[in-house]
């Protein structure tokens, strides 16, 4: 389940390439026929919005895995540090003149996120109301947490509802 799931992580990270080339190229759905092709720009929005959801709940399946509060040093907020990684995606997909460029594309992207794993940064993370740490532990591993919580001072708050995606990402649900 681990693995589908870091599969799935790391194709909602990289999807909006996809949706943003759509977009540049003006591709509509054919049956909405007569409709905006504006109608279809919301759909594709809203793909990697549902996608996105539905992750949550299938982290429900990962192994569990908890965080005391004596054992974090450090809490470095993490929101930021991506930004330049999507605006990169966008202005990759911008320049992208064919579906084919696309593929090839996505791909490599896609395969290079998925591979890395050690983070699964998602921007649409931030609209369910979750953000980004980097926290050290008290033995000096750096790991990356997602989490609704407002951190702000290290040993302030436990977790005790971690999912494990990999050794060093966790979500808590």
């Amino acid at each position: 389940m681990k693995y589908l799931y870091q599969l799935f992580l790391a194709f909602n990270s990289t999807w909006l390439i996809v949706v943003v080339f759509l977009v540049k190229e003006k591709y509509s759905f054919n049956f909405l026929n007569d409709c905006s092709i504006y109608y279809s720009w919301i759909l594709f929005v809203l793909a990697p919005i549902i996608l996105t959801a539905l992750s949550f709940l299938v982290a429900i399946k990962l192994p569990k895995d908890s965080l005391k509060s004596s054992s974090v040093k450090e809490i470095e907020l993490a929101n930021n540090n991506f930004l330049p990684t999507y605006l990169g995606y966008f202005f990759v997909s911008l320049g992208v003149n064919d579906v084919p460029t696309l593929i090839v594309v996505f791909l490599i992207v896609y395969v290079f996120t998925f591979l890395s794993q050690t983070l699964y940064f998602n921007p649409i993370f931030l609209l369910f109301g979750y953000h980004f740490y980097f926290i050290k532990t008290s033995g000096n591993v750096k790991i990356f947490l997602i989490t609704r919580k407002q951190l702000k001072t290290p040993g302030e708050i436990g977790f005790e509802k971690l999912r494990r995606i990999n050794n060093y990402t966790f979500i808590d649900l």
